[in-house]
């Protein structure tokens, strides 16, 4: 496909999210947070009471998962939901989600329907890897684990909810063994990626980084 498309992967709180949805800006392109789609799918079993082992009924869940994506809105089956989906719960259950295989192939075409002209920036774990293999540019966005706590404890103090780094820090260890060892599209960085290390860098930077690379795509 000749639409140009940036790939972003990295794991829990490196900030993938804010600087893909700002390189999107930058370019005027589309933006998608596939994240958002596995949290959707927690949200949404954890709202009926199912059991988020059961393979079957999660893949079933995703196949008809009735979302919409409204400017800086999502919506699940009409309700606003922006908010309670990056809840810790809500997110641990995501983390467990993305190991089901059944989950991922039902997600993977609507994932994919969101590439269209002039571009797309996605980001999350496998974009570089699975969803898009060709993608004009994929990175792999990483932090040490200290500081993406530190990074999810400020976003979480300055939306008003209590969290303890301590906590934050150990769940985004489990997260990142569960994400790197899962059988289906283990988080790890496509053979062809920019690896960017924005541990000791702010938003705009990273954001400069990325769209350096991209640019430098066409100056070979």
């Amino acid at each position: 496909m000749s639409i140009a498309l940036i790939a972003i992967d990295g794991p829990t709180a490196s900030g993938k999210g804010t600087v893909a949805q700002r390189v999107a800006q930058a370019l005027g392109w589309a933006y998608l947070d596939s994240g958002a789609l596995y949290r959707l799918c927690a949200l949404a079993a954890l709202r009926e009471g199912v059991d988020l082992e059961d393979e079957g009924a999660m893949a079933r869940i995703a196949a008809a998962l009735p979302v919409r994506f409204e400017a800086q809105r999502i919506e699940l089956a009409g309700q606003d939901v922006t908010e309670a989906i990056r809840d810790e719960a809500v997110g641990n259950a995501a983390s467990r989600i993305a190991a089901l295989p059944a989950v991922r192939a039902a997600l993977l075409g609507l994932q994919r329907a969101f590439r269209r002209p002039p571009g797309l920036v996605a980001d999350g774990r496998d974009m570089g890897t699975v969803v898009f293999p060709d993608a004009t540019l994929k990175v792999f966005l990483t932090a040490s684990a200290e500081s993406r706590a530190e990074r999810r404890h400020k976003q979480l103090i300055e939306k008003g909810f209590s969290a303890s780094i301590a906590d934050l820090l150990r769940d985004l260890r489990q997260r990142d063994e569960r994400d790197a060892n899962r059988a289906i599209a283990p988080l790890r960085p496509a053979q062809d990626a920019v690896v960017i290390d924005s541990t000791h860098l702010d938003i705009d930077q990273t954001v400069r980084q990325v769209l350096k690379a991209y640019h430098d795509c066409f100056r070979l």
